[in-house]
């Protein structure tokens, strides 16, 4: 979904600030690819995350919390699963399944064309650090906006004007690519021009549309 407000074709003089999204965007983060290893039945696993809580529990370390807490309360509160709950902890890369391919291809295009790239990511702080020096596209990026490093996850209204504030940019001179309904929306609401990403292909089009793109 393209927001309602209008993007011009770029020109040399004016192109719009560009923000990704990174989970789900650029990279194929899911939990589940760590814990199917774990489990041998689907059905358990889903128990399994559903009765602890996972993302929401998850969405905490997004806005700053500290692994160490997280594990330590999580455990407290479900000692039965502590060895499985620690596992998210300290083979946190499992749950990684690399770059999309396709994604971090228009990425590249876009760069090569001269557009400012921002990054604005819901990860946990120690997570990210771990996972920055694995993938160079990471180095692509004008400045890179973490809600674990910032203390502010999205949806929160004031990530979002905390990167305006930043790169001293309106908001409809911003860009956002993200795979969350809900962050589309909060940045809709503050003016931001949306992408709301449902695949490469998917946005690919869109922005050969827009004009942002050359096929």
């Amino acid at each position: 979904m393209v927001s309602p407000q209008s993007l011009s074709s770029p020109n040399t003089s004016s192109l719009p600030a560009i923000v990704f999204d990174f989970g789900g965007v650029l990279i194929d983060w899911n939990p589940r690819y760590l814990y199917r290893k774990l489990f041998n039945d689907e059905q358990a696993m889903e128990h399994f995350l559903a009765e602890i809580s996972f993302f929401e529990w998850n969405k905490l370390q997004d806005a700053g919390r500290p692994f160490s807490e997280a594990v330590s309360d999580l455990c407290t509160r479900h000692p039965q699963y502590s060895d499985l709950i620690r596992a998210y902890d300290e083979r946190y890369e499992e749950s990684l399944n690399g770059p999309i391919p396709a994604s971090v291809d228009i990425l590249r295009r876009l760069r090569l064309s001269g557009f400012s790239l921002y990054g604005l990511s819901n990860w946990p702080k120690e997570k990210f650090q771990v996972v920055r020096a694995k993938y160079e596209f990471f180095s692509w990026f004008d400045e890179l906006f973490i809600s674990g490093e910032l203390r502010l996850a999205k949806p929160d209204p004031r990530i979002f004007r905390l990167l305006l504030d930043q790169i001293a940019r309106p908001a409809g001179e911003c860009l956002l690519i993200d795979d969350s309904a809900n962050n589309i929306a909060v940045a809709q609401s503050l003016g931001f021009r949306t992408i709301h990403f449902l695949g490469p292909q998917q946005l690919e089009d869109q922005l050969l549309g827009l004009g942002l793109l050359t096929a």
